[in-house]
């Protein structure tokens, strides 16, 4: 019988062997032997992480417009919308490191920033996170960033939201969770709900 989404006490598998198989710049890619509980084996690769995570902000430009970006993507070899985003860098919380993406990639700062959900990315093959936040009262202050040329800021009135999810470009599922996460979030609190 279906276990009507409570959670199971499950025992996580006995690490048998770790290795390095590859790396870059960039990446590290482990191979992981595992034994099961049930006494199957099997080797799962895996990409190697800082842990420190990475964050998304929702930017609203005053109370009805959304602020994007439009930057290159090399993993599709195109110029995709989305929210601003970053890593977490050492010493840094997530709400620290939302403020500082976001002056870099828009020439906003927020002062309020509220955490909606702190998403796993591919929890199979990637061992990272992304904390996603709502940054609203935005005030002008741009700070240098590593980006390898300015990005476009693109307004979207938060009326037509809907409307994003079909937008060609429109296509990193980070962004459209993060999207998703703030509708949610701002039609609870003008309904008056409390914060989930």
């Amino acid at each position: 019988m279906p276990n009507q989404g409570m959670k199971q006490h499950r025992v996580k598998p006995d690490v048998l062997k770790r290795e390095l198989v590859a790396e870059s710049r960039l990446f590290k890619v482990e191979a992981v032997h595992l034994r099961f509980e049930n006494g199957a084996e099997r080797v799962y690769e895996r990409m190697a992480g800082g842990h420190r995570g990475g964050v998304m902000l929702v930017p609203l430009l005053g109370d009805d417009t959304l602020l994007l970006v439009r930057e290159y993507a090399a993993g599709t070899h195109s110029y995709e919308l989305g929210f601003p985003k970053g890593l977490i860098d050492a010493g840094e919380t997530a709400p620290e490191a939302g403020n500082r993406e976001l002056m870099e990639e828009t020439g906003y700062g927020a002062r309020e920033l509220v955490a909606l959900k702190t998403l796993n990315l591919v929890p199979e093959f990637f061992a990272s996170s992304m904390t996603v936040l709502l940054a609203r009262d935005l005030y002008p202050e741009l700070r240098e960033g590593d980006e390898p040329e300015p990005l476009e800021l693109v307004t979207w009135p938060l009326s037509r939201a809907q409307e994003l999810l079909s937008a060609p470009d429109f296509n990193n599922a980070r962004s459209v969770a993060a999207l998703l996460l703030a509708l949610g979030y701002l039609q609870a609190q003008s309904a008056g709900e409390p914060p989930a």
